[in-house]
Formats: C-alpha cells, sequence, structure tokens
C-alpha cells in the first residue's frame, strides 16, 4: 500500500468538517436555548412576584396585641359549618383566647352571618356559656351587622346584650331540611322502573323516585321538631324576659334590626366600635378571631386549589393555632 494513500479517519477530510460543524451548530443552539429558558424562567418569577405583590391582603393578621386595656373581638362571618372559616372549633377557639387574655376587659363577637349548622352552632352557644362562667368579670356582647339569622342568632343569644343596626336582619328561629323532588309520577310516565336494592325497610327515606311514606314524613318531622326545641329553649335561656310575647317570634320569620329591637331579640343599637367605646369603655380593640394564615390568604385570592397544602408544607397554616 503506498504511504502518500489518505486515512480513512484523517480529520481532514470533508465528512469530519461537516460533523465538527454540526455539533458547534448544536452546541451554539442549545446555548441559545438555555439562555432563552433562563429568560423566561426570571419573567416567569417576576411575574408571579408581581401578582403577589398587588393580591397580597394590606390588612394581614398580626396576632392578638397584648396592650393594657382592650376590648376583644371575635369575628363571625358567613356559613357556620365545620368546613367554613366559621365553624365552632375556629369560633370556640377566638373566644377562649379573648376571655383568657389577661388585658381584655370584656368580649365582642362582631356577627355576620346567614346562619347555617345547629350542632356547630350549639357548640359555640355552650361554649360560650362555660367561659362566662370562668371569667365572670367579663362580659360577652353581640354585635349584628348586615345578617344575624338562625344559627348566628342561636350563638347571639348566648351573649351578656345584643346590638344590631335598624336595618340588619334579625331571628329565623326555625329548623328546615330540604327533601329534594319527587320524581315518581315522570318516572311512570315515562315507564321507567326503579329498582332498589336495601336492608332496612327505611333505607330509602327520602328517595326523591319512590313515593314519600306517611311514616316516614312523621318521623323526620318529629326529627326537626326537637331540633327546633333546643333552638327555642336555648333562646330562652340566654334572652329571658326579655323576649316578647309573640305567636310568631319562634316561627322562623325574620324581621329589620329596628322591629327585632321591639321584639326583645336585640337590646340597642350600635356598632362594634360603639360597644367598645361607650359599652365596655375601653376603645382600643384587639381582633382575636382565628383567620386562615396569610399564606392561604394569598393563594385563595389567586383561586389556587392546592394553596392550603402549600401552606402546610411551608409550615404557616398553623401560624394563628391556638392550643
Amino acid at each position: 500500500m503506498p504511504e502518500n494513500q489518505n486515512n480513512d479517519s484523517s480529520p481532514s477530510r470533508p465528512e469530519w468538517k461537516l460533523i465538527e460543524k454540526l455539533l458547534q451548530s448544536a452546541h451554539k443552539e442549545q446555548k441559545t436555548t438555555r439562555r432563552w429558558g433562563i429568560f423566561f424562567k426570571f419573567l416567569t418569577f417576576a411575574y408571579l412576584f408581581f401578582i403577589l405583590t398587588v393580591l397580597l391582603p394590606k390588612d394581614l393578621p398580626s396576632g392578638p396585641n397584648a396592650s393594657e386595656g382592650h376590648t376583644a373581638l371575635v369575628d363571625v362571618q358567613g356559613i357556620i359549618s365545620e368546613s367554613e372559616d366559621a365553624s365552632a372549633d375556629n369560633i370556640v377557639m377566638g373566644l377562649r383566647a379573648a376571655f383568657e387574655a389577661k388585658e381584655s376587659k370584656s368580649v365582642v363577637m362582631r356577627i355576620n352571618s346567614p346562619g347555617g349548622s345547629p350542632v356547630q352552632s350549639d357548640y359555640v352557644f355552650r361554649e360560650i356559656r362555660r367561659l362566662k362562667e370562668l371569667h365572670p368579670d367579663k362580659k360577652l356582647y353581640a354585635v349584628i351587622t348586615d345578617v344575624g339569622a338562625s344559627g348566628a342568632y342561636y350563638i347571639a343569644a348566648a351573649a351578656d346584650e345584643i346590638y344590631a343596626n335598624p336595618s340588619s336582619i334579625v331571628g329565623s328561629i326555625g329548623v328546615i331540611m330540604g327533601g329534594g323532588f319527587g320524581f315518581e309520577g315522570l318516572m311512570g310516565k315515562l315507564g321507567v322502573e326503579r329498582r332498589v336494592v336495601k336492608s332496612g325497610a327505611h333505607k330509602d327515606l327520602l328517595d326523591p323516585f319512590s313515593p314519600v311514606k306517611e311514616f316516614q314524613q312523621e318521623h323526620m318531622q318529629r326529627m326537626l321538631d326537637g331540633v327546633h326545641r333546643e333552638f327555642i329553649n336555648s333562646v330562652k335561656a340566654g334572652r329571658g324576659d326579655r323576649l316578647k310575647d309573640n305567636p310568631d317570634l319562634f316561627s322562623g320569620l325574620f324581621w329589620n334590626g329596628r322591629d327585632a329591637l321591639e321584639l326583645g331579640l336585640v337590646d340597642a343599637f350600635g356598632s362594634a366600635g360603639y360597644v367598645a367605646r361607650e359599652v365596655i369603655k375601653f376603645e382600643e380593640i384587639v381582633d382575636y378571631t382565628i383567620r386562615p394564615s396569610p399564606m392561604d390568604a394569598i393563594f385563595d385570592r389567586l383561586g389556587v386549589k392546592i394553596g392550603s397544602t402549600i401552606a402546610q408544607q411551608v409550615g404557616l397554616s398553623d401560624w394563628l393555632k391556638i392550643d
């Protein structure tokens, strides 16, 4: 073989030069892609930072202030339910902290709620009575803003005095249970047969595709009447002889604040600030309400459902938890 014959593996061959150019081009493109990736990540971070800054609540809770001589405040806002902010646990924890604070002189429970669970309301009612016995030197004043009805009034009835606005909605001392709709007639007209397998004669209670049975209807009515009696007894125990003798008082009707005052459902007109300033005589108000953590509040505003999970992972969900 001649000595000057070209070596197939020589880097000077055109194929190797082409491969080298392709590798350089790919490397250059990779660097460009990485730079753009960093740029877009930075842009996304800046955008999220801007959104969080804009949506961050300006009034994030800072925890109870142990200042000398103040009126303690606990808010009851929205539906009273175990799964809502106005759950019995949250309300009770706030009330306990308010009563137990050495420098709180009295407690104002500010209510804006259409009611909710009778069980949750009864828990709060009984805890208020217990706290008042433990702290006889501190009074509890309920202040109804827009609405204090049904379960919310159940809670308010435990207070020493109830204040409202002339335009507040007050009352609705009754119990209701939605029974759904009855489709049995429609099913018959359509020729659709209802097939149910059950164990227990009344396991299909309130089944919308079956006719209402008289015994079942009477049973449900007795159950609701029992809950209603508990409601009435609690209101009477809290309000006493301040209630006027009116047949509609416990019928489920509700009234404006002015009529509620005449019926003895409320004691006077006034806001939380008025009660603190003119009744308790300690104008400074310290909020003991158990509220969502700042992290939860931010993610709630963003509409991100996983916000609470993230807040738990970073240790911020229990920021205001009181043991």
